[in-house]
């Protein structure tokens, strides 16, 4: 198996989780936090797209889909690169409001680009060193398979919110 395949693969695992999480949520129940302090499902998986979007676009060169395609219309917010929700106060995750399956169909609109770029990307890009302050500087390969973890991460949150909202005993692996 080719890494571009097996790479591929991870990304879209992240539907495995987010298709039954979403399955059947109400606008409200998107919107609901398990507690005060807690993130919502809804705000949890456009985290997950926009995080990928941002990173994935700025890998590739080219303009993020919350702009290029509009999405942030759909979830009736500004089209500012550098909202992805990392560092979002309780009182932002609170305000969020999650356009119902608009939030699952932007996070497909950017796995389906992650993929195309995964298979543009060659040894030599792979190995490519990012212009960042972190030590050792991260690789392109480096930051693809750690953009598909977190997204795994917040893919299993959202999970587990809706467990804690439905109750209904869904995550019985």
């Amino acid at each position: 198996m080719d890494w571009r395949d097996l790479s591929i693969d991870g990304y879209n695992r992240i539907f495995e989780l987010l298709d039954p999480a979403l399955q059947g949520m109400s606008q409200t129940e998107l919107n609901q936090q398990p507690k005060p302090d807690c993130n919502s499902l809804g705000w949890t998986v456009w985290h997950l797209a926009r995080g990928q979007d941002a990173q994935i676009a700025d890998l590739a060169g080219t303009e993020q889909l919350w702009i290029k395609d509009g999405w942030h219309d759909k979830f009736n917010l500004p089209p500012d690169p550098e909202d992805t929700g990392f560092g979002d106060s309780i009182e932002q995750v609170r305000a969020f409001k999650s356009p119902s399956a608009s939030v699952l169909e932007y996070c497909r609109a950017v796995v389906a680009a992650s993929n195309r770029y995964l298979k543009t990307v060659n040894a030599s890009e792979l190995n490519r060193e990012l212009d960042e302050s972190y030590q050792p500087r991260p690789t392109v390969g480096v930051r693809i398979v750690s953009i598909m973890a977190d997204a795994l991460v917040h893919a299993g949150e959202a999970a587990y919110i809706r467990e804690l909202i439905k109750g209904s005993g869904w995550l019985g692996y």
